[in-house]
C-alpha cells in the first residue's frame, strides 16, 4: 500500500518452535491476483475473475505453470454476521466464494484469497481482517475450497509480528486443507530470519508500483535475500506489473527475467482481458519460466553488483547443473556487461553451450559470457558444459560505443563492435545500421564487414549521426543495429539492437533552476518527480508546497525514494546547490540520502536525512561533467513515507 495506508509493525520476537511442513510451495507459486490491475473497482466480481481463469486456460499460461487464482481485499462484505463469520460481497460474488472456487477447480486451477492478520484489512472501507478470528476464518476458507492464503499487515493493533502470523498458521494446519501460505507484511520485521517457520513465502519490500524505480528498488531489496529462500520458503519481491503501462517492453522483460533468476513467485498483476500479444509473449516465456520453476529451489546470487554503475550479473544454479545468468543493466545507458562460465561455476570445458532465453537460440562460447545490454534490460542465458557445443554457431558480442545524447544543432559520434566470444571462427561478419526517425542521417566512417573473427577477435565501426534539421531538445530516435555473420558450417546468424538517442541542450550561462530544465530522464517510486511541489505518490500535480522542518521552499524537485533525475549540462556546469531533505508532508518515518553523480560518478553524499530534520545545504562540483544526476536512496529500509525534496536545486554554469 502507499505510504499513508501503512500500519506499523510490532518487533519480531524469537522464532516459533514449530516447523511448516505443509509439502506445498516446492517452487515458487505461480497464478494471477487482480490488485494491480482491478484493485477495489467495480470490475473486480466473479465474472471478471472467471473470464480471467478462462483466458489462463484458452492462452496457455495453465500449462506453463500458472495455477493460482487469486482474490485480493474486497470480496467480503464490511461486517461480519451474527454468528462472526466473514460473508462474501453477494453483488461481487453472487455464487459465493465456494462457487468461484468449483469454478476454477473445474478448469484445473486453483483458487487463492486475502485478509489481514488486523482487525481490518488494508482497505479503507473497512472490511474485516482475522486478527482474534484466525481459526474461524480459516475453516471458512478450507469449507470454500481456498488453496491459498495471502495474509497482509493492516491495523495489527501493535500485535508482535511473528505472534499474529503463526496464529494463522497453526490455523491453516488445523483445518486439514493444504493452502500455501503467504505472508504479506511488507518485509518491516525481517521475515526471511523467521517465516521459514511459519509460511510458504513472505514478503521482502513495501507494494510495488508500475514503475522502473519501484520494480528496481524491489529487485535490490530482495535480490541480497538469496540464502533464505528454498523448496517451500521463498522470498517476495510482490506480484508482476509486466503489462500494466508503466514501464516498456524493454523493462517488463527485465523486470520477469529478474523474479524468475531470483526464485520469485510469479503472480500476474495485469488485466488479462486487456493485454496485448507482447505482455503474453513475456508471461509465457518458457524459457524464462523454467529457470523460476527448477526443482532444485536456488535463488540466484549477485555476482556483479550493479549499485554503483548499473552493471549487474546474477547467477542461479540449475538442477542440471547448468547456470542461468542474468545480464541486467539499471542504467541509462547501454553498457558491455559480462561475466565467464568459470566465474559462475561450471567447470572447465574446451567450450560450452549458451542459450539465450529471449532469443530462443543456441551459441557456443570459450568460455565468455558477454552481451551489451540495452538501457534498463536484461539478456539472459542458460549456460552448460556440454559436450555438443560445437554444433551450435558461434556466439559473437554486439555493443555500442558513444553517447546517446547528442547537442541540438551537433552530431552524434557513434560506433558498435562485434567481438567473436565462441571457439570456433565467425564468418562474413558485417554491422548495419539504420535510424527511426525522418530526416535523421547515420552514415560509416570506414569498414563495416570483416572476412573472419576468431576467438577473441573484434570487428569495430565508427558512424556518425546527424539530426534532422530544426530538432529540439528531447527530440529522440532509435538506431536499430544489425550483427550478421555465418558459422563454420555456413549457417547464417543475425542479431539487432536498439539504441535510443536524444537531443540535448545544456544549460544557458549562469544560474537555473533544475526544476526548469528539461529532465534526460527521471525515475520515481510513488508518482512521477514533481516540478516545484512536493510528491503526492500519484497522479502529476497532486503535490504541495515543498516544506522541509518547517521551511517552505517555491522552486525545487519533490521525489519518493528511490529516485534519479537526470540534466544534460554538457561540459559547461561547475557546481549543483541545492537545500535537501523530507518534506513535512510526511507524517511518520522518512529515511533517505541524497547524491549528486557526475557523468556516474558520485561527487556528494547526504549521509541519512530523516523527517523534522532541517535542510541541508548541498555544494556538489561538477565541473566538466555531460550529465548530472540527482539521487535519492531509500536509506535501506524501503520506499514508505520517504518524500524527499530538492529545495532551490540550481545548477550554477559557464
Amino acid at each position: 500500500m502507499a505510504a499513508a495506508g501503512l500500519a506499523a509493525a510490532g518487533t519480531a520476537a524469537a522464532p516459533p518452535a514449530a516447523a511448516l511442513d505443509n509439502g506445498l510451495a516446492r517452487t515458487p507459486p505461480m497464478g494471477y491476483n487482480d490488485w494491480n490491475a482491478l484493485g477495489c473497482g467495480s470490475s473486480f466480481n466473479e465474472s471478471t475473475m472467471k473470464q480471467i481463469a478462462d483466458i489462463i486456460v484458452d492462452k496457455g499460461l495453465a500449462a506453463d505453470g500458472y495455477r493460482y487464482v487469486n482474490l485480493d481485499d474486497c470480496w467480503a462484505e464490511t461486517q461480519r454476521n451474527a454468528d462472526g463469520k466473514l460473508v462474501p460481497d453477494p453483488n461481487r460474488f453472487p455464487d459465493g466464494i465456494s462457487g468461484m472456487a468449483d469454478y476454477v477447480h473445474a478448469k484445473g486451477l486453483k483458487l487463492g484469497i486475502y485478509t489481514s492478520a488486523g482487525t481490518h484489512t488494508c482497505n479503507p472501507n473497512g472490511f474485516p481482517g482475522a486478527l482474534g478470528h484466525e481459526q474461524s476464518d480459516a475453516d471458512q476458507f478450507a469449507s470454500w475450497g481456498v488453496d491459498y492464503l495471502k495474509y497482509d499487515n493492516c491495523n495489527n493493533q501493535g500485535v508482535d509480528a511473528v505472534q499474529r502470523y503463526t496464529a494463522m498458521r497453526d490455523a491453516l494446519a488445523a483445518t486439514g486443507r493444504p493452502i500455501v501460505y503467504s505472508l504479506c507484511e511488507w518485509g518491516q520485521n525481517k521475515p526471511w530470519l523467521w517465516a521459514k517457520d511459519v509460511g510458504n513465502l513472505w514478503r521482502t519490500t513495501g507494494d510495488i508500483s508500475d514503475n522502473w524505480a519501484s520494480m528496481l528498488s524491489r529487485f535490490e531489496s530482495n535480490v541480497q535475500l538469496a540464502q533464505y529462500a528454498g523448496p517451500g520458503h521463498w522470498n517476495d519481491p510482490d506480484m508482476l506489473e509486466v503489462g500494466n503501462g508503466g514501464m516498456t517492453d524493454t523493462e517488463y522483460r527485465s523486470h520477469f527475467s529478474l523474479w524468475s533468476i531470483m526464485a520469485s513467485p510469479l503472480l500476474i498483476g495485469t488485466d488479462l482481458r486487456k493485454a496485448s500479444q507482447a505482455t503474453l509473449d513475456i508471461l509465457g516465456n518458457k524459457d524464462v519460466i523454467a529457470v523460476d520453476q527448477d526443482r532444485l529451489g536456488r535463488q540466484g546470487t549477485v555476482l556483479k553488483d550493479g549499485t554503483a554503475d548499473g552493471s549487474w550479473v546474477i547467477v542461479k544454479p540449475m538442477a542440471d547443473g547448468s547456470r542461468a545468468v542474468a545480464l541486467f543493466n539499471s542504467s541509462s545507458t547501454p553498457r558491455s556487461i559480462g561475466t565467464s562460465a568459470a566465474a559462475a561455476g561450471l567447470p572447465a570445458r574446451g567450450g560450452y553451450t549458451l542459450r539465450d532465453l529471449w532469443q530462443h537460440k543456441d551459441y557456443s562460447t570459450a568460455g565468455a559470457v558477454r552481451a551489451t545490454v540495452p538501457a534498463h534490460g536484461t539478456v539472459m542465458y542458460r549456460v552448460s558444459a556440454d559436450p555438443h557445443w560445437a554444433s551450435h554457431p558461434p556466439a559473437v558480442a554486439g555493443g555500442t560505443t558513444g553517447s546517446p545524447l547528442v547537442p541540438v544543432g551537433g552530431t552524434g559520434p557513434l560506433g558498435f563492435t562485434a567481438t567473436d566470444l565462441g571457439r570456433t571462427p565467425a564468418r562474413e561478419v558485417r554491422v548495419s545500421a539504420t535510424v527511426s526517425a525522418s530526416g535523421w542521417a547515420l552514415k560509416p566512417n570506414g569498414p563495416t564487414a570483416a572476412k573472419e573473427l576468431t576467438t577473441g577477435q573484434a570487428l569495430g565501426t565508427h558512424w556518425t549521426l546527424t539530426p534532422a534539421p530544426g530538432g529540439t531538445s528531447g527530440d529522440t530516435a532509435t538506431v536499430t543495429w544489425t550483427l550478421s555473420y555465418r558459422a563454420p558450417d555456413g549457417t547464417p546468424v543475425s542479431s539487432s539492437l536498439d539504441e535510443a538517442v536524444q537531443l540535448v541542450q545544456p544549460p544557458p550561462s549562469g544560474d537555473s533552476y533544475v526544476s526548469d530544465l528539461p529532465f534526460v530522464s527521471a525515475t520515481n517510486d510513488w508518482g512521477p518527480v514533481e516540478r516545484d511541489t512536493s510528491n503526492g505518490e500519484a497522479a502529476a500535480g497532486d503535490g504541495h508546497t515543498i516544506t522541509v522542518d518547517g521551511t517552505k521552499f517555491t522552486k525545487g524537485l519533490g521525489t519518493n525514494a528511490p529516485s534519479d533525475v537526470q540534466i544534460y549540462t554538457g561540459g559547461r556546469c561547475t557546481r549543483l546547490t541545492a537545500q535537501v531533505g523530507v518534506d513535512d508532508e510526511v507524517t511518520q518515518g522518512g529515511s533517505v540520502t541524497f547524491e549528486v553523480h557526475a557523468d556516474g560518478a558520485k561527487v556528494y553524499d547526504s549521509g541519512l536525512r530523516l523527517l523534522h530534520q532541517p535542510p541541508v545545504a548541498v555544494s556538489a562540483d561538477v565541473t566538466g561533467a555531460q550529465v548530472v544526476d540527482l539521487v535519492v536512496t531509500d536509506g535501506g529500509d524501503g520506499p514508505d513515507y520517504d518524500h524527499a525534496d530538492w529545495g532551490d536545486a540550481v545548477v550554477h554554469c559557464e
